[in-house]
């Protein structure tokens, strides 16, 4: 019985790691089987934790956080190094495996490394080199996560035409970037390089950059870009094209627009969509249905078209975020052994952005409450109206809240500006609670702290509800609806 477990996690990422960890915590016996030398997943080692680190690598260096503090101009340090920038993002990844290592040990998880494949719902087949070992249990937990999508019409290779997971190994900074796609993935990447002092070009074929963030928030983004970064947003702009060529011992590429405008760029990071790591995973054999892009198709509870099988994470597709793909894993573990512990995610799902500067969102935005038919008014307050904005230099900060004008409860807020990841969890906590824009006007915060621009947001909407309310009443009653 040494191959049999209760649980068989495939994948090592944030899904598998708290969905083996949720199983272990109560007693059951679980192995993980991961094909990579080192845990994380993507999160780990080509995601989330490495691009965030070098964002503040990145601020470090520019002196982009001191901007118009004591009369000090921001400007990368000279002679900066590829192994400069890094060395820290080495450093807190190497961390992070041993925090992985120690969660795995502390719960008796038995690791398992090699290429998992999915024989039936009970069993799976593990390969390492040319050994082949069998391992079977009462459930199985897919945690494959996703990777970069990589059309064929684009000549990837891995040095001037990128993607996500390439552009960690670049071998230099390139002074000239063309970043192609304007989601989550692009403009963080385009404001690391960009605080670097490199000229970046981004590519976006919709209107509007993260279309899925409140439209104030999105060209509050494009703005600040192109003042403070120097960087060219182009929107509603189609790639027809990229070629690499050569010219005196060096390559570079030219990027193509359909309206035949060429861009000339030493790299280029295309970084439009992911799909689902479940290519060899031998899942329609077993049985378990997924989309035309690799992503595993699950019920509420995360269970797969067989039953005994579950999937959580980036693997299942949106929202793909790293905090609710732990989230997934350990609702559907507690599901598959019937857990009165976690039984559903929640609906608040907070969603932070760490682009130059941050953002952060939770619940509706303007756009949203109106297209759902909501009836809202909004509070609006600015960092530079705040003694902390104004202390740490982050003028163009603001908090906007979303609120329901009847009883005034929050539906949703949206934050920009220094911290704004951080800070976005307060308006999810009063959105959890079903609280009402008057928390924020009754609570004390600390002072001098940007938390406290949520007070004067509140204050805000309520004066423009006070507005509202006054234009209704001064209307004539044949003006009124209904009349």
């Amino acid at each position: 019985m040494a191959d049999h477990f209760d649980l068989l996690v495939i994948g090592a990422g944030p899904a598998g790691e708290k969905g083996a960890a949720q199983a272990a915590y109560f007693g059951k016996r679980v192995c993980v089987v991961e094909r990579a030398p080192r845990p994380g997943g993507a999160a780990v080692n080509t995601g989330t934790v490495p691009s965030k680190t070098l964002r503040e690598t990145a601020l470090y260096f520019s002196g982009l956080r001191q901007r118009g503090l004591y009369g000090v101009e921001y400007h990368v340090k000279p002679d900066i190094t590829i192994a400069d920038f890094m060395f820290r993002e080495r450093a807190v990844v190497e961390a992070s495996w041993q925090l992985i290592d120690e969660n795995f040990a502390r719960h008796g998880i038995t690791v398992v490394q090699g290429s998992a494949t999915v024989i039936d719902g009970h069993t799976v087949e593990v390969t390492r080199h040319t050994e082949t070992r069998r391992l079977t249990a009462e459930t199985i937990l897919l945690a494959t996560g996703s990777h970069p999508l990589r059309p064929a019409a684009i000549p990837f290779d891995g040095e001037v035409v990128l993607d996500s997971d390439d552009i960690l190994r670049m071998q230099s900074i390139p002074s000239r970037l063309v970043v192609i796609g304007g989601g989550v993935i692009g403009c963080e990447y385009a404001g690391i390089f960009g605080a670097l002092g490199c000229r970046v070009t981004i590519v976006n074929a919709r209107e509007r950059l993260l279309t899925q963030l409140d439209a104030q928030v999105s060209e509050a983004l494009r703005a600040d870009m192109t003042r403070r970064l120097g960087a060219q947003v182009m929107l509603n702009a189609e790639v027809r094209d990229i070629r690499v060529d050569e010219a005196e011992r060096s390559r570079f590429a030219v990027v193509t627009l359909t309206d035949g405008t060429e861009i000339a760029a030493d790299a280029v990071l295309y970084s439009v969509g992911r799909e689902g790591s479940t290519r060899d995973l031998g899942l329609e054999k077993a049985g378990i249905r997924t989309n035309d892009r690799g992503f595993v198709l699950v019920d509420k509870r995360y269970r797969t078209t067989v039953p005994t099988v579950y999937a959580a994470g980036d693997v299942i597709g949106f929202p793909a975020l790293a905090a609710t793909s732990m989230e997934q894993a350990r609702v559907a573990m507690c599901h598959a052994f019937e857990l009165k512990y976690k039984q559903e995610l929640s609906p608040v799902l907070p969603y932070g952005v760490w682009t130059v500067p941050e953002i952060a969102m939770v619940g509706e935005t303007e756009e949203s409450a109106r297209e759902k038919g909501l009836e809202y008014e909004i509070g609006h307050s600015s960092f530079r109206l705040n003694p902390r904005g104004q202390i740490i230099g982050d003028l163009e900060g603001f908090v906007k809240l979303v609120f329901r004008p009847g009883d005034q409860q929050l539906l949703g807020c949206s934050v920009f500006g220094e911290g704004a990841c951080e800070m976005i969890h307060v308006a999810a906590a009063v959105l959890s609670f079903g609280g009402t824009i008057d928390y924020f006007i009754q609570s004390v915060f600390n002072y001098p702290t940007l938390s406290d621009v949520y007070k004067y947001a509140a204050y805000d909407g309520l004066q423009r509800l006070a507005r509202r309310r006054s234009r209704v009443a001064s209307l004539p009653s044949s003006a009124l609806p209904g009349s």
